[in-house]
């Protein structure tokens, strides 16, 4: 007999109980980015292939060695599931002249695919919250993206996350301070690694990124962007800094810190704990103004930023933040012909007085039944025999308080079972 088929490695099933803190995650983000006035995009998983090769760049570990790619076997042409939400949100505001009618503020989420070790964090499919601002050229959207953070890890109880802020500069500065690392790597080839001497002469500000321990005193002791950086971009950065100051959030600069990809230019920034071993950032982003413009756009600026929804979730359950599943209110138990055909009824009028019911399923005993509407954490069985269903009316029996079972006419049960939970909302 053949093995059962497995999901594919680093792409995880989300069961029931983990799928819960999902949606209240979600409902607790969709609130958050309400707040700030972001709206909703939803974005093909698929996308063509040149849109990140373009995007992301040719040197980079995502389109080198990362990407999900083939070709359509239709037309051929190259396709690639999308490693990230930039370039897709980027290239949808281009095709639908979105930012040619005003500023845009817009939020996406989805699964991302990226061809990696899976490890703790870090998987082949993973989920990203994505925020994205078009048109506003001044520093105070990048600093209203960091602050966007600090709230959402408020507003989910999450502490021990810091902020590593950095610019970039513009394009002409980095031509500048790259030909200084070009000539300082150059001078140290030897001590290189493979990575490093194949992205010299291609991208040699990725070799700042390097988790290589061999070469951190190396790189420690690299030309600094920062000092090659002019007057606009200094301006820029500072009333980055400026906003931060005045709101109360604390930063470090990291000299290092330039994101794994080709697009971003001044602001960058990443949120980072140490509470999830190496993949330790849950949630990066910054400014990429040449971006739209790259794609075949109206020179437009931007901005945004991602998050990693796992990782987050990590964080909130080794935080002890997982709430406890939300039950039902009531579980209808029934035996009997008569019962049965009432006990839909009786569900469906609860269910439009707003109240959440579980009908029991599959038939069985009473007794059965009973242990199935205790184990729902529902605060109410209703229970249903023929006697009941002759006479319209119900048990209620209280399954959390010790309260006395009653019978109860059909028409009064809905208000009944609202008084009960309102009496108990008061006492808690």
């Amino acid at each position: 007999m053949s093995r059962n088929i497995q999901s594919v490695r680093g792409m995880n099933d989300i069961l029931p109980d983990e799928a819960e803190l999902w949606e209240r995650f979600e409902e607790i983000v969709r609130s958050w980015l309400k707040g700030y006035g972001y709206r909703p995009i939803r974005l093909p998983i698929v996308e063509p292939t040149p849109l990140f090769s373009r995007a992301i760049g040719e040197v980079t570990d995502i389109v080198e060695k990362e990407m999900y790619s083939f070709v359509d076997s239709l037309n051929g042409e190259p396709l690639t599931l999308r490693p990230e939400g930039t370039a897709g949100c980027v290239r949808a505001v281009i095709q639908h002249s979105l930012a040619g009618e005003r500023p845009q503020r817009l939020y996406y989420t989805g699964p991302m695919f990226r061809h990696e070790r899976p490890q703790k964090g870090r998987y082949r499919q993973f989920h990203q919250v994505g925020v994205e601002a078009f048109g506003f050229a001044g520093p105070d959207v990048d600093a209203e993206h960091i602050l966007m953070g600090a709230r959402l890890w408020d507003d989910l109880g999450l502490d021990g996350i810091r902020l590593e802020i950095n610019t970039l500069g513009q394009a002409e500065e980095r031509a500048r301070h790259r030909a200084e690392l070009i000539t300082y790597f150059e001078a140290n080839a030897e001590l290189l690694d493979e990575d490093a001497r194949r992205r010299l002469h291609s991208n040699p500000l990725r070799i700042l990124d390097t988790k290589n321990p061999a070469m951190q005193e190396l790189v420690a002791a690299a030309p600094k962007l920062i000092d090659h950086l002019g007057p606009e971009s200094l301006a820029h950065f500072e009333g980055v800094q400026q906003i931060l100051r005045d709101v109360g959030i604390p930063y470090t600069i990291n000299p290092r810190l330039v994101r794994g990809l080709d697009y971003y230019n001044l602001t960058v920034f990443e949120w980072v704990t140490d509470r999830l071993g190496a993949q330790g950032t849950v949630c990066a982003g910054g400014r990429y103004d040449g971006l739209v413009g790259q794609l075949g756009g109206k020179a437009t600026p931007a901005c945004g930023f991602a998050m990693g929804v796992e990782r987050l979730l990590a964080l909130i359950s080794d935080a002890g933040g997982v709430p406890a599943p939300v039950a039902v209110d009531a579980y209808i138990v029934h035996q009997g012909d008569a019962a049965s055909r009432l006990a839909p009824r009786v569900a469906e009028g609860l269910r439009d007085q707003g109240l959440d019911v579980l009908l029991h399923c599959g038939g069985g005993s009473f007794k059965s039944q009973m242990k199935k509407a205790d184990a729902s954490a529902a605060p109410f069985a209703i229970i249903i025999g023929d006697d009941e269903a002759n006479a319209g009316e119900v048990s209620l029996k209280p399954l959390r308080d010790g309260g006395e079972q009653k019978r109860i006419g059909v028409d009064l049960l809905a208000d009944a079972i609202i008084q009960c939970l309102l009496d108990d909302e008061d006492e808690s």
